[in-house]
């Protein structure tokens, strides 16, 4: 009789798991008076065919370690859960003992939410923050890619498999994170995963950053349940007319933190410090074609880079956002801006 077994039993999910496991090792021998006859002899078929050595083989081929409740090392976060994973597949090394960030926001997000979640992302992780997200488009992508371009640690909570990543178009991106999932290997996304697999990204996160959300988003279901595991919630503000920040700016209206820097998000984990460090590499590209712009110029209004460069008020305010959170510019009164070096 096994533990893994058990949560490898088809109609054992994490409720029933919990009831035997709260009984202790008996409790695998009470199967039957625990959970009902009709589980209890799912449950030896399971035994029986040798299941969960199969599993164990199929994860170790594949570089993937199954970790469950009952183990030493099952990440001490989710068992503030009151529906906790029987078993988790984890894809990829993950230390509990640093702090963490969930970096969340829409599929859909505009270019100036990706470079913020893209420039807070690294910040904190050359901060020494892991960074936990879904690996979904818009802004879980690009934290990331973020957190990988600060050096830093960032985990991937999965609607799907470890072996089975989606959206596909991120396998590139997959191969560099660390992946874990509560379905099974083999099992592809649907509609459901993904709510239960917010859960598990409030609960491994010591605080949750919305950096844009529609009314309607998932996002939005993580940060309810991070409020409801006492984890800090935050959100980056949007402008009140952007339907694509209504969700996040309902969230500040609620008492949320705001966010405009990483330092924000630091404070609020209680840890301080800056980021990046002061021997920061000058910009490059279209952004370090703006610092230079700004350092001719003093201070400026976007609008005013915007004619200088010829670039659109979207990707002005975009790289705005980017050089501010690399510690390049500064943000004045009346909306303007200076550059930092």
């Amino acid at each position: 009789m096994s533990w893994m077994d058990l949560a490898l039993t088809p109609g054992v999910g994490p409720a029933r798991f919990l009831k035997v496991f709260e009984a202790g090792e008996e409790g695998l021998e009470r199967v039957d008076e625990l959970l009902g006859a009709e589980l209890a002899r799912a449950y030896r078929r399971v035994r029986e065919a040798g299941a969960a050595g199969r599993v164990q083989e199929r994860a170790a081929a594949l570089g993937v370690r199954p970790v469950g409740l009952w183990a030493a090392d099952y990440p001490p976060t989710l068992r503030h859960l009151a529906d906790p994973p029987p078993l988790v597949y984890l894809k990829g090394g993950w230390s509990g003992n640093r702090p963490a960030v969930a970096v969340v926001g829409s599929r859909k997000a505009q270019p100036w939410a990706l470079d913020f979640a893209r420039g807070l992302a690294r910040s904190l992780a050359e901060a020494g923050v892991g960074v936990v997200s879904g690996l979904a488009r818009g802004v879980d992508t690009a934290a990331h890619e973020g957190a990988l371009a600060g050096g830093g640690a960032t985990l991937a909570v999965l609607g799907s498999g470890v072996d089975v990543v989606y959206p596909p178009e991120n396998a590139g991106l997959a191969a560099r994170v660390t992946l874990m999932s509560e379905l099974p290997l083999g099992s592809g996304p649907s509609a459901g995963s993904f709510p239960r697999r917010n859960r598990l990204i409030a609960a491994l996160a010591d605080a949750v950053v919305i950096v844009q959300a529609p009314e309607k988003s998932g996002a939005l279901i993580t940060a309810a349940l991070a409020a409801e595991l006492g984890r800090e919630v935050l959100a980056v503000p949007g402008r009140p007319s952007d339907w694509a920040s209504r969700g996040s700016n309902r969230l500040l209206a609620d008492g949320a933190g705001v966010v405009q820097a990483a330092t924000d998000v630091l404070d609020a984990l209680g840890i301080g410090g800056t980021a990046p460090p002061a021997d920061r590499p000058e910009p490059e590209g279209a952004a370090g074609a703006l610092w230079e712009a700004l350092r001719r110029r003093g201070e400026a209004l976007p609008d005013d880079l915007a004619l200088d460069l010829n670039l659109g008020a979207a990707e002005v305010l975009g790289l705005l956002t980017q050089l501010e959170l690399s510690g390049h510019v500064r943000a004045l009164p009346g909306g303007r801006y200076e550059a930092v070096g």
